[in-house]
């Protein structure tokens, strides 16, 4: 992963209902609404180091579920060979516009980059 906030909000949105309704809003607040610590314990009536506790503990049971279920490892695959699939069918559909001009080579390289491009974006 490319920042450790990025990576906690990805796991978040895959494994946040894993955590307490307590942890899940210390969390939001944190790493969604980029509070500090400080402002975090104001807001919640507890101490500073009760919060960063909370958002640690937050922290390690979202990647242990990641380390157990590899479900945000398994989408980044998923996303990978789905691009991979648009650029071969691309590439196909150009080959056959340029070369062969066959009409089912057409359609179907259509109907690939058109499904391949609905993945995408129901993300």
């Amino acid at each position: 992963m490319k920042s450790k906030p990025f990576e906690m909000c990805l796991l978040f949105d895959f494994y946040g209902e894993m955590l307490t309704e307590k942890q899940k809003e210390l969390f939001d607040l944190y790493y969604n609404e980029d509070l500090s610590l400080t402002e975090i314990s104001e807001h919640a009536g507890i101490t500073r180091q009760g919060v960063r506790d909370a958002v640690s503990r937050a922290e390690t049971t979202l990647r242990d579920m990641e380390y157990r279920l590899k479900l945000v490892a398994r989408y980044g695959k998923i996303q990978s060979n789905i691009s991979k699939i648009k650029e071969s069918a691309e590439h196909i559909r150009i080959e056959n516009n340029n070369k062969t001009r066959n009409l089912t080579i057409a359609e179907e390289s259509d109907k690939i980059l058109s499904l391949a491009n609905l993945m995408l974006e129901s993300e």
